[in-house]
């Protein structure tokens, strides 16, 4: 299976909370986040954004110039159902991060948790830094979570490419300066472990 009918096919067949990457709240991207956008109209955008609860955390935290981007049309459909009344303050993009027509500089901040690292391909991750350094203005920043080395080497059955900060430095090239970085170990609705990464990193001005 080619990877949209995939996450298609997991969207529509589990509940949202049913998932292993599966969280009540969006706590470390939250935090991340506004230490480093404390601007309300900062425009962010939420890669692999799916139907995670972040988008709603930022709204009820007064943001008001987000972008979701997944390439589920089932999972954006849920995140939006759960949003109500604001989904129409929110931008929803089915689309694939390594091939979207993103607006050059167009945005403040770029989250994403748990996308890089399906990315096992060093050409794939090429593209995506790419598509990163053109969507990202001047001074904006990186939010990003992948599994970290000792975490699980698949996802939803499929591969995975593990990253410390060091390789993710590496990844993204001196354009982009490491601000921090911190450990979180997630827990699935399974009760199983996963430890992550969580990097910041700022484009060059």
């Amino acid at each position: 299976m080619s990877a949209k009918p995939h996450w298609e096919h997991v969207y529509q067949t589990r509940a949202t909370d049913a998932v292993g990457w599966y969280q009540a709240e969006a706590r470390t991207s939250r935090a991340l986040i506004e230490a480093i956008a404390p601007d309300h109209d900062a425009a962010i955008v939420d890669v692999g954004g799916g139907a995670s609860v972040l988008v709603d955390e930022l709204l009820e935290d007064g943001y008001c110039n987000l972008t979701v981007l997944d390439w589920s049309a089932a999972a954006l459909a849920r995140a939006r159902e759960r949003v109500g009344a604001n989904a129409g303050t929110v931008v929803w993009q089915e689309a694939d991060v390594l091939e979207h027509a993103f607006p050059e500089a167009g945005f403040d901040v770029w989250h994403d948790r748990a996308v890089f690292h399906f990315l096992i391909d060093a050409d794939a991750r090429a593209r995506y830094v790419r598509q990163m350094r053109h969507a990202l203005c001047p001074g904006g920043h990186v939010v990003i979570g992948t599994f970290a080395p000792d975490g699980p080497e698949t996802c939803s059955g499929l591969p995975v490419q593990r990253h410390s900060p060091d390789t993710l430095q590496d990844a993204f090239g001196p354009e982009f300066v490491g601000v921090q970085s911190q450990r979180e170990v997630h827990v699935t609705p399974g009760e199983t472990e996963q430890p992550f990464n969580w990097c910041v990193f700022r484009k060059d001005a």
